[in-house]
C-alpha cells in the first residue's frame, strides 16, 4: 500500500469512528471525565504497549494542560510506574498489575479508564473488575465491539476496525477531543 492510501484509510476509520461512536457516546464519556475531575476525585488510566503511551499521553494533557492555562487535575497513570508494575508482575503476575493500583487509588465518584485496542487485554479486563468492585465508573477505548471490557464500560468508544495502528489513530482523535472537551468545562 502505498502513504496515500494509507492516509485514504486511516481518514475512513476515522469517518467511520465518528459515525459509529456519535455525538451520545462521546458526550457520556465527556460528562464521566469531567464529573470525576469537578469532584476531585481520581482518574485511573491503564493500557499496554502503544495503549500504555497513549495513556500516559491522556494523563499528560490532563495533570499538565491541553490548550488552557489551568489547575492540575487529578489523573494518575497505572501503565507509568516501573517499580510498581515489575515487583507486582515479579511476585504475583501481569495480569493483576492494574487491578491492584485500582485496589490502591480508588475514591466513590472516581473513574478508571481502559485502553486496549482487542478489548480483551487481561490485566486491563482485571482492572475493570476492580473499579466495579470499588465503586468507580469505567470508559473503555477499544476497537471493534469491545471485546471482553464492553460489558464492563459504562462508556464505550470502540472504533469500528480491526487494524491495531488505525485503532490507535482513531484513538487518538477519541482523546484529544475528550480533553478539549473535558478541559472547556472543568477549566472555566
Amino acid at each position: 500500500m502505498d502513504f496515500r492510501s494509507y492516509c485514504s484509510e486511516s481518514a475512513q476509520v476515522l469517518e467511520r469512528t465518528a459515525a459509529h461512536v456519535g455525538e451520545q457516546r462521546i458526550a457520556a464519556a465527556i460528562d464521566l471525565v469531567a464529573g470525576a475531575i469537578a469532584q476531585r476525585r481520581a482518574v485511573l488510566i491503564c493500557g499496554n504497549g502503544g495503549s500504555a503511551s497513549d495513556a500516559m499521553h491522556i494523563t499528560g494533557e490532563f495533570v499538565g494542560r491541553f490548550l488552557k492555562e489551568r489547575p492540575a487535575f487529578k489523573v494518575i497513570c497505572l501503565s507509568a510506574d516501573p517499580a510498581v508494575l515489575t515487583a507486582w508482575a515479579n511476585d504475583y503476575g501481569y495480569e493483576t498489575v492494574f487491578a491492584r493500583q485500582v485496589e490502591a487509588y480508588a475514591e466513590p465518584g472516581g473513574l478508571l479508564i481502559g485502553l486496549s485496542t482487542s478489548g480483551n487485554s487481561p490485566n486491563v479486563v482485571a482492572a475493570f473488575a476492580a473499579a466495579r468492585k470499588h465503586g468507580l465508573k469505567t470508559l473503555a477505548f477499544t476497537g471493534e465491539g469491545g471485546g471482553k471490557l464492553a460489558p464492563l464500560a459504562d462508556v464505550l468508544l470502540d472504533v469500528p476496525s480491526r487494524a491495531t495502528p488505525l485503532i490507535q489513530q482513531a484513538h487518538i482523535c477519541l482523546y484529544h477531543y475528550l480533553c478539549e472537551q473535558v478541559e472547556a468545562r472543568c477549566a472555566a
